[in-house]
């Protein structure tokens, strides 16, 4: 019962917000009393903890799932960003914000998490990146994989980004292909060209 909550709690988390969800909601929409949930979670902050813990854990092994798989690094940037898509609904509420907004603390811990993850997995992608001659050779692997984690925290900040104007899924497209076209070879840009204009088909 424990995972069901934590599940159906993400998915509505993600949906609605963290904030606009209660636990009422909750309990409306599983079809079980409140008293159930409160068995199993203390609180609210510690629902959102579980939800937000779980989901980074399930996104980290996707993405090790995929790393593994030695693409080649640009197409590897491609698949990550479709998958962490899929798993974060669009971010629909965006929950970044609201999380950053009502539970501080959770999210610097969560953001140093990520930060940890992504650093390691970007550093990879350029190194590999820069061997296969798709990436410059005269990069500063550190400078890249940092600006980077910073690019794609900052481009989920609703006040600078707005949700009226930029739909995540085209703010990440954007994004990516911004960093790609920074770093790429000639030889790279060939291959991001071809990966852009069959995603756009």
């Amino acid at each position: 019962m424990r995972e069901k909550i934590i599940q159906k709690a993400t998915e509505l988390f993600l949906n609605l917000g963290f904030k606009s969800v209660t636990m009422d909601d909750l309990a409306n929409e599983m079809g079980i009393s409140k008293k159930t949930i409160y068995s199993h979670f203390q609180n609210k902050t510690e629902l959102v903890e579980e939800s937000t813990s779980n989901l980074f854990c399930v996104i980290s092994e996707g993405i090790n799932e995929i790393i593994a798989q030695k693409k080649n690094p640009i197409e590897e940037l491609y698949e990550i960003k479709k998958f962490v898509m899929v798993h974060l609904k669009d971010e629909k509420s965006s929950p970044q914000y609201q999380l950053q907004k009502y539970y501080p603390k959770l999210s610097r811990t969560l953001k140093q998490r990520q930060y940890e993850v992504m650093l390691g997995c970007v550093m990879d992608n350029v190194n590999r990146g820069m061997e296969m001659e798709i990436y410059r050779d005269n990069l500063n692997v550190e400078f890249i994989s940092r600006i980077y984690f910073s690019g794609a925290t900052c481009i989920k900040d609703n006040e600078l980004f707005p949700m009226q104007m930029f739909s995540m899924p085209q703010l990440m497209d954007y994004y990516l292909e911004y960093h790609l076209r920074g770093i790429v070879t000639p030889k790279g840009r060939k291959i991001l060209n071809s990966i852009i204009n069959s995603n756009q088909e």
